[in-house]
């Protein structure tokens, strides 16, 4: 692939926080799963365009895991960050932790991989200008195990999923 240049993990990274609210909650008083995904699509969406300079669209969710649930009033902190750029293509990893207001410390309550694709204003992909360059060991961990999460994907749309 040839890109115009790259960016790092960090020029994109992405960090959103939100208090729950009476209509975030669901009839056994937490939060509503539908709802947290909606906020993780979007906060996934943000990361994706800051890298790709333009419109993208959600094209996959992979991994989601309800780890823990969420209860009202409670300081949801939503952040997301690439872990693979391919042609048109990027998985975004989104982690979603409750923050402690005593403490500050953070409890991880939920995770997803997202695959976001640059398009245009038809809604066509197209090409990415910039690549991306995993700095640390463990960005370059996640572009491995995104370069086998891309591989499962791609098997399961042979196999019809």
């Amino acid at each position: 692939m040839s890109y115009e240049s790259y960016k790092t993990v960090e020029d994109s990274r992405t960090e959103w926080m939100k208090c729950i609210r009476f209509e975030d909650i669901n009839g056994n008083n937490r939060l509503f799963g539908g709802r947290l995904i909606e906020w993780m699509d979007e906060v996934a969406g943000i990361a994706a365009t800051r890298h790709a300079g333009g419109y993208v669209t959600t094209a996959a969710i992979d991994n989601l895991q309800f780890k823990k649930g969420a209860f009202l009033n409670e300081i949801l902190v939503i952040t997301a960050k690439l872990t693979h750029v391919g042609v048109s293509s990027m998985e975004v990893r989104v982690d979603v932790y409750v923050e402690e207001r005593e403490t500050g410390m953070r409890r991880v309550i939920n995770r997803a991989y997202f695959t976001e694709v640059h398009v245009n204003e038809e809604g066509r992909p197209i090409p990415l200008k910039f690549g991306l360059k995993p700095e640390t060991e463990s960005e370059k961990a996640e572009w491995e195990g995104a370069k086998r999460r891309l591989e499962v994907r791609r098997q399961r749309r042979v196999e019809g999923f």
